[in-house]
């Protein structure tokens, strides 16, 4: 990352806010877009000056389609702020009294001059920009550089962020400090999920929508879209709303196939594809790649009688040659199309390991006779797949899931569940055959010997469900792109600068492409759940948006400039805060980070469910802390099924409930990190939020501000969740300490606990009433849909079982603890990720050779003079970076305060980075893991070395 200092204006505490402007119509209503000039808030200091736009048509970068349509947009930007602009082909063309905004690359005959003046050097690498004041003759101008169209664009629209949130507008730009900036992710896509044609046809079909909508992800630097086609129901069965499930014959007839959607006008059908083909180049045009996703190959509907519309005319002989002839004539309709996704296990409708089938799909693709990207679904994939894919020339990713199907801690995970782990006796094979290696038996034709739908996903692929089981060979021919599905946060608004800039950082893992987020609201009424009145489900007219995804306007901006700049100076966020929300802006963007982080938390340590159509957080469906059988929707969970029992998603990093209370009995510790620092981890983000919130409530009109006032109530709810979980926690881990003991007293502590755990969750549901609508809809299941208020039930349910076991119990002769004031202290404590006075130094190997042993060593020093607690012990934890494996363990020696291990040379032998970490115990008796989580919780907690 190459990037000087970007020129910080002062935050001021208190400007004038534009009341009632959504966040994500700053840029639509200030000339970024349709609506232009006649909605602009008017500046009166620049009022009356002009700009000359200079663009030498010469250059051809400065001259292609996306960074003349950036200029468009700075010329709306300005006209409606008051300032008249001319457009100039040479800067000998404008006027002594104008101010010169100057468009340019590589290619232009006065940039060197301007580079050397500026002191700046243009790295030469894709999507790079730079900005500089520089003098050219007798004039000075502003430049806008970029190292390629898309780096040009990103400059241009740069320019016209600033115009637009300063005040007078030019103020931003009349004497800019010299900035390099260049990606630090080569893809950073959004994808939008088509899932029911109640909600999702209004949208698909509104061109003004796209119009801004796109416009907003160019200006905050995402470089790809993803329009996701047939991800509304998981299976085949019981469809209702099936529009655009199955794709192709709801945009074209195929020539020699008579496949059509039934049901479905042939007038319709063409007026989709003329919609797509217009959205794809509107795109296009925007500097944004357009990726299709089409996740479904099913055509038949089982038990589906409610089913809007079925596919006739296919069946197993013509499917395969119907798809390959419908995605070649689709991808040939619609030029603008860069790549298509395609998800190729059971969930698709086709069995896994039909490798034929799928590589006649990809012909498809490679039919359309230009490059196009294929993006294959990781779940469930191996080698033989990638390497149909491979055969077609074309550029291949594959793309597994950051944190399951949710939205954890930034970095990515640093073990798997046990669930998803494979058997033993396949370990040490995968190990050794590397990424995606083919394991599956086959007969003579070559077809998968198991046809079931999930042969290889719930089988011996398992590992690759959630995350990136074995694909980071360093010698791998394909490229690797995260995505990160919204499960646990669908709805709720979510803004933290730390995290985001983490992703950034880490969407780079080991040498992959990037990053794709499922956007917010992805899946709303999905499997035929839609309902009419609004995807953002608001039940107060005042709080909704113009269009759904005004709302999550500052999200979008620090997802993207952050992905695209994790280094990114906070002005670029906070030039918006500051236009919107005024004199609250600071305070606002405080209590946003802090209560963004405690789902994220929830979800790394405690996760009932990887499916994202099982666990809401946000609206938690209760699970029993008490009684194994009670039933909730995490069935894949270990038994017995309690709260207690819950796996992490992080299962290394993290203990589980039961287990940490076991640990607590028994004094005897693991060092991973416990429910009780969790506790303290969501005690103090809780605190955190609601001081800065209380801060935002007492601005001069924040009330009045919907901006403000939908930030407010959002961050209230996540303020309860954290307090409900914190709570429920620590109740369960005072019952696992009575069923350790037999202690009476962690049972009372439990049930009160649990009581205000459940009077906790009453506060939110009565905050929520009159906000949002009593059925807010993911799908048609209980647990993904309602409201607040219909979960209370199940747990004052809960509640009872517990006191009713404590009644049982009043009468009978329990075993007591021997130490129930020790284990009191460390329920009470909420210690720190460290709590020693010990300091640890290690510097990572560079890389190393495969073969070669590699020394570790730490350094050990002390924050105070006393070392009461002196290193007694530090186990190095070692793996390559391949979730199919399990950790192997080296005890470190002691010479002085060096401490040191070698991770042998038969152990690097293989095609995979290593990854590791250290637990380390005190004297005293203290354990924890290094390097640990920082106090942002955004860090990375473990090293990772790559091959030379």
């Amino acid at each position: 990352m190459s990037s000087q200092p970007i020129s910080r204006r002062t935050f001021l505490s208190s400007t004038s806010a534009v009341t009632g402007m959504a966040a994500a119509g700053l840029l639509v209503k200030s000339g970024f877009g349709a609506e232009g000039a006649q909605n602009a808030p008017r500046h009166t200091g620049d009022h009356g000056k002009t700009v000359a736009l200079v663009c030498d048509p010469a250059d051809a970068i400065a001259a292609a389609k996306a960074p003349q349509w950036a200029l468009d947009q700075l010329s709306k930007a300005l006209t409606a702020l008051g300032i008249t602009v001319r457009r100039c082909r040479r800067i000998g063309d404008v006027g002594a009294a104008e101010f010169c905004i100057v468009a340019a690359s590589p290619k232009s005959s006065w940039l060197k001059e301007v580079l050397e003046q500026a002191k700046i050097t243009l790295p030469d690498s894709p999507e790079t920009l730079a900005l500089a004041s520089a003098g050219l003759g007798d004039k000075t101008a502003l430049f806008a550089v970029g190292s390629d169209e898309r780096g040009l664009m990103y400059a241009i629209l740069e320019v016209a962020d600033r115009v637009v949130h300063s005040d007078p507008p030019l103020a931003a730009i009349e004497a800019q400090k010299p900035i390099v900036e260049q990606p630090a992710n080569a893809i950073r896509s959004i994808a939008r999920l088509f899932v029911s044609n109640v909600e999702d046809l209004p949208w698909y079909r509104d061109k003004s929508f796209w119009e801004n909508y796109f416009t907003m992800l160019s200006t905050e630097r995402f470089n790809r879209f993803a329009l996701t086609l047939g991800l509304g129901y998981d299976f085949t069965r019981q469809i209702h709303d099936c529009y655009f499930h199955f794709a192709y014959p709801f945009f074209l007839a195929v020539p020699g196939y008579n496949v059509r959607a039934a049901g479905l006008p042939d007038a319709e059908r063409d007026e989709n594809l003329l919609l797509l083909r217009w959205i794809s180049e509107a795109a296009t045009k925007r500097g944004l790649d357009f990726q299709l996703g089409l996740w479904t190959h099913a055509y038949r509907w089982a038990d589906s009688p409610q089913a809007n519309y079925t596919i006739d005319g296919l069946n197993s002989d013509n499917h395969a040659n119907y798809c390959r002839e419908a995605l070649t004539q689709l991808l040939s309709a619609c030029p603008a199309i860069h790549g298509v996704t395609i998800r190729t296990h059971g969930e698709s409708g086709v069995p896994e390991g039909s490798y034929e089938f799928w590589e006649t799909i990809f012909k498809g693709a490679a039919g359309a006779g230009r490059k196009v990207e294929i993006d294959l679904h990781a779940k469930g994939i191996d080698q033989r797949m990638i390497e149909g894919a491979l055969a077609t020339g074309m550029p291949i990713n594959v793309s597994p899931k950051y944190w399951a199907e949710h939205t954890g801690l930034p970095y990515h995970q640093a073990a798997i569940r046990s669930l998803e782990m494979p058997p033993a006796s396949q370990r040490s094979e995968t190990a050794s055959k590397g990424a995606g290696s083919d394991n599956s038996k086959r007969n003579a034709d070559g077809k998968a010997s198991n046809q079931s739908l999930f042969a290889l996903s719930n089988g011996q692929r398992r590992f690759m469900r959630y995350s990136y089981g074995d694909l980071f060979r360093e010698n791998r021919e394909y490229g690797v792109m995260f995505r990160m599905w919204p499960g646990s946060m669908k709805l709720l608004l979510w803004g933290d600068p730390a995290m985001a800039a983490a992703w950034g950082r880490y969407a780079s893992f080991c040498g992959s492409t990037g990053m794709e987020i499922q956007e917010p609201l992805s899946f709303k009424g999905k499997q035929g759940s839609g309902l009419a009145g609004g995807r953002n489900a608001y039940q107060d007219e005042a709080l909704k948006p113009a269009a759904d995804w005004e709302k999550y306007a500052y999200t979008y901006r620090l997802w993207g400039r952050l992905l695209y700049n994790p280094d990114a100076d906070p002005e670029v966020w906070r030039r918006m805060l500051q236009k919107n929300w005024g004199a609250a802006a600071l305070s606002a963007e405080q209590a946003l980070a802090h209560s963004s982080r405690i789902i994220p938390l929830i979800t790394s340590a405690h996760l009932p469910s990887a499916a994202n159509n099982n666990y809401w957080p946000e609206i938690y469906t209760n699970m029993s802390l008490v009684d194994a059988t009670a039933g909730s929707p995490y069935s894949d969970t270990p038994s017995p099924k309690r709260f207690g029992t819950v796996s992490p998603l992080d299962p290394v990093m993290f203990s589980t409930i039961d287990e940490y209370a076991a640990e607590i009995v028994a004094k005897k510790f693991s060092g991973k990190y416990t429910p009780v620092q969790v506790i303290s981890w969501l005690n103090r983000l809780v605190e955190d939020t609601r001081k800065h919130l209380t801060q935002i409530t007492q601005q001069a009109g924040a009330k009045s501000n919907p901006d403000l006032k939908r930030l407010i109530a959002d961050v209230q709810i996540q303020i309860g969740l954290g307090e409900f979980f914190a709570q429920k926690i620590e109740s369960a881990l005072l019952f696992g300490i009575y069923q350790q003991s037999k202690d009476r007293r962690g049972l009372e502590e439990a049930v009160k606990q649990y009581q205000t755990a459940r009077d906790t969750w009453a506060k939110i549901a009565q905050g929520a009433d009159g906000v949002y609508v009593s059925d807010i809809t993911f799908g048609p299941e209980k647990q993904l849909r309602g409201c607040w208020s219909e979960r209370l039930a199940a747990i004052d349910q809960d509640v009872q079982r517990m006191k009713k076991l404590l009644e049982g119990t009043a009468t009978v002769q329990v075993e007591k603890s021997s130490d129930w004031d020790g284990i009191r202290q460390l329920l009470d404590s909420k210690n720190a990720a460290n709590p020693t006075s010990i300091s640890i130094v290690h510097q990572p190997p560079k890389q190393f050779h495969p073969g070669d042993a590699v020394p570790i060593k730490l350094t050990v020093g002390y924050t105070s003079l006393v070392k009461a607690d002196d290193l007694q012990s530090s186990t190095l934890h070692y793996r390559h970076v391949n979730q199919a494996e399990k950790y192997e363990t080296a005890e470190m020696k002691a010479d002085a305060n060096r401490w040191a291990a070698m991770i042998p040379g038969e152990y690097t032998q293989s095609q995979y980075p290593l990854q590791y970490f250290f637990a380390l115990t005190s004297a005293n008796g203290h354990t924890w893991q290094f390097p640990g989580f920082d106090e942002t919780l955004c860090n990375q907690p473990y090293f990772v070395v790559r091959q030379g």
